[in-house]
């Protein structure tokens, strides 16, 4: 089933990958402003954790699925120094601001590709990686079940996947209050940073109709894997969470 990931009913895919294209490809430059901005710096803390999380060895190969800017990858290189990793994005734009930072230096010593992918339907051969990692990007998917059955396929038998991602606040004051920010802040900020306010309100809405914790955890457990298991920060509004594919 395809939906529309700015409210989770059933829609064409187009719809959803359209949109993301278009809002992504116009803020490639100043995503990261936005991002820093608009968490008050809490997103290098998600990261770390994210890292801290990852059962990610020298000797594994890596694909980073949405990786924008390359965020996750270069942290997964400082972090972890893998013997490769693969920077896949739906956005040409993206990846060209992420190449950029490559070759200032900011893998270290650690070979990385970039290559346009739709993690929907991912080109490479099956059990081709020993890790995968996203961050905010299968909310983004209008065919999640598609994309994580394809992830699940290119992981070798006991690879791992982590996942970083907007939440559901457990607290319900706590909830509350970071709705509103949702609702009336991240369109303020998106604004203000890259002058696109529309493009905000849909990353508002899309991270209000993703699934919980439990429920995403479930769609894993559907897709195959096993091992499933998350860690909540800044109270939920973010998640990181992990699985295996089974031996």
């Amino acid at each position: 089933m395809s939906i529309d990931t700015a409210t989770g009913e059933e829609a064409p895919a187009e719809l959803s990958s359209e949109r993301v294209k278009g809002i992504f490809s116009s803020i490639a430059t100043k995503y990261e402003r936005f991002n820093a901005l608009s968490s008050f710096g809490a997103y290098r803390l998600w990261l770390a954790g994210m890292m801290r999380q990852a059962a990610i060895g020298p000797d594994d190969d890596v694909i980073d699925i949405a990786g924008g800017t390359g965020d996750v990858t270069f942290a997964c290189a400082r972090a972890k120094a893998p013997r490769h990793i693969q920077c896949t994005d739906l956005v040409p734009e993206m990846l060209a601001v992420a190449r950029a930072h490559y070759a200032d230096g900011a893998a270290g010593a650690v070979p990385v590709d970039f290559e346009t992918v739709d993690a929907q339907d991912i080109p490479y051969p099956d059990a081709s990686y020993d890790a995968l990692t996203m961050a905010y990007g299968i909310r983004n998917m209008p065919e999640r079940e598609r994309a994580l059955a394809e992830m699940f396929r290119v992981l070798r038998p006991g690879g791992t996947f982590t996942c970083l991602e907007f939440s559901t606040p457990p607290n319900r004051l706590w909830r509350g209050l970071y709705h509103f920010y949702l609702r009336h802040l991240i369109p303020f900020w998106g604004g203000l940073v890259t002058g696109d306010r529309e493009g905000f309100v849909y990353l508002s809405r899309s991270i209000k109709a993703f699934p919980d914790q439990e429920a995403f955890a479930a769609m894993l457990r559907d897709a195959g894997f096993v091992d499933v298991a998350w860690k909540n920060y800044t109270g939920g509004i973010a998640a990181v969470h992990t699985a295996r594919k089974p031996e």
